[in-house]
């Protein structure tokens, strides 16, 4: 049996290891396929560990279930919050008035008024008394008066528009004393006539034929004075011959034809002197006026407006929806810009019509005309009247323009703790909350109260007082 090779091959193995076990060569097998399974195990760990490790926030995120929803921020402020209407208004004088002279009478009746002179021009400031421009030889000048021209005053006209012109001539220094107020006399007469000669001109006769009803007037009395001196000389000589009939009665006659001469040549004088023509007067409520613009040039025959003129302090006019009409109230602060001129200026709401109006073209003055409070036709808007008072006088070259208004319709007063308005929700309870987040991303709901909104933010005020504070970070909403 120990020549069998198999055997023998195995005995020489046995021993030349120095006495290992007979089976020493499949013990070194076992081994040596423990230390790769030991090396995979050991391998395996570090890989699983090197994983963790290197593993990003989303892969993570990814293992664990569907991604979360970040959530957008803003800061909580501490500042003064305005909130405003933005409109567009329209700069008008208090009255404005298109002048159109009409001259009646004479030669230019047939051929028409032909504008012979300009004494001013656009952008100028007119006073009371100002001479505008000649028409046919004749003047037209400014007065102060509400009441609008519509007849010639002459002597013994009597009414308030007579008044109106006492008063203005007074103003001027032209006194109408003894005349009582609205009654064109004597002294109304020597005032007009001291007027018409401080601005170089002589005013027309009330009376045609340049006095001669008043001269004929005179003739009568003196003829009548005289028929009167010889019915007396008649009489006294018939006492003294002792001749029939009764010469008081021719006396008395003469009397009474004396009388009725002296009253026609009262009458006569009465209506005689100076006179105001419609045509050669424009009547303004207040000064310093402005000239807006001028038509008409000299040589052409007066055809519509010759020059526009207007009166009073500069206001601003808008016309608002209901929406924002509810939202504004007299004495509210208001920014005027023009975009035009770059100026701009404070003023105050003083007026917020209660019921919705057309703006419509005024007819105040010898043609005054009126603007729409935006720049279009007066009919193509409609809305609720805004009246708009400077603090200060605004600059004349914005009469007539289209400017837009700031007004400030509530403020917080003064500074505030404020949030997007995003960032309120109202809860099914009712209360209205923000949602505060800390650094460490933890959130917790802060009731607040709402106040002034405008521009996008809210003024809030926290119900737990110290609950919220400038710094602090609220939701504003979720990005997806």
């Amino acid at each position: 049996m120990s020549g069998e090779p198999g055997g023998s091959s195995r005995n020489d193995e046995g021993s030349g290891n120095g006495g290992e076990e007979p089976d020493g060569g499949l013990g070194r097998r076992r081994r040596w396929v423990v230390a790769v399974v030991v090396a995979a195990v050991v391998l395996g760990t570090v890989g699983v560990g090197a994983s963790m490790v290197i593993k990003s926030p989303a892969q993570a995120a990814a293992e664990a279930g569907a991604p979360q929803q970040d959530v957008l921020t803003a800061a909580v402020e501490h500042r003064v919050l305005v909130s405003s209407v933005i409109t567009r208004g329209q700069v008008r004088a208090g009255q404005t008035v298109n002048v159109s002279p009409q001259v009646s009478g004479g030669d230019e009746g047939a051929t028409g008024a032909v504008i012979t002179k300009l004494a001013v021009k656009a952008q100028d400031v007119l006073r009371s008394g100002r001479l505008l421009m000649e028409v046919s030889g004749r003047p037209v000048f400014v007065l102060r008066g509400k009441l609008p021209v519509y007849r010639d005053l002459r002597p013994g006209s009597e009414g308030d528009d007579v008044g109106q012109l006492q008063k203005a001539l007074q103003d001027l220094g032209h006194p109408t004393a003894p005349d009582a107020g609205g009654s064109f006399g004597t002294g109304t007469k020597t005032a007009l006539n001291s007027f018409y000669a401080s601005i170089g001109y002589d005013p027309l006769p009330a009376q045609d034929g340049d006095g001669e009803g008043v001269r004929s007037a005179a003739g009568a009395v003196r003829s009548a004075e005289r028929a009167l001196e010889d019915a007396k000389e008649s009489g006294s000589a018939a006492k003294s011959d002792g001749a029939p009939g009764d010469p008081h009665k021719a006396v008395e006659r003469a009397e009474e034809d004396l009388n009725d001469a002296r009253a026609a040549y009262a009458e006569a004088q009465a209506k005689s002197g100076p006179m105001l023509p419609a045509g050669e007067a424009v009547f303004l409520e207040s000064f310093p006026a402005r000239v807006n613009a001028v038509q008409g040039i000299v040589g052409a025959k007066v055809s519509g407006t010759v020059m526009t003129l207007s009166s009073g302090r500069l206001v601003v006019q808008a016309y608002v929806p209901e929406y924002q009409k509810g939202l504004l109230r007299a004495g509210q602060r208001v920014g005027i810009y023009s975009e035009t001129t770059g100026v701009s200026a404070g003023a105050k709401v003083t007026r917020v019509a209660d019921t919705q109006t057309v703006p419509a073209q005024s007819t105040a003055g010898s043609g005054a005309e009126g603007g729409d409070g935006g720049g279009g036709p007066a009919a193509a808007r409609s809305g609720y009247l805004v009246q708009i008072t400077p603090g200060k006088a605004l600059d004349a070259q914005l009469n007539g323009q289209d400017v837009r208004l700031t007004i400030e319709a509530a403020s917080t007063g003064g500074k505030a703790l404020v949030v997007p308005i995003t960032a309120i929700t109202a809860g099914a309870d009712g209360r209205t909350v923000v949602t505060v987040v800390a650094g460490s991303g933890d959130q917790k709901r802060v009731e607040i109260r709402p106040g002034t909104s405008g521009d996008g933010f809210v003024a809030v005020e926290s119900v737990v007082r110290g609950a919220l504070a400038a710094g602090d970070r609220v939701v504003t909403g979720i990005r997806k």
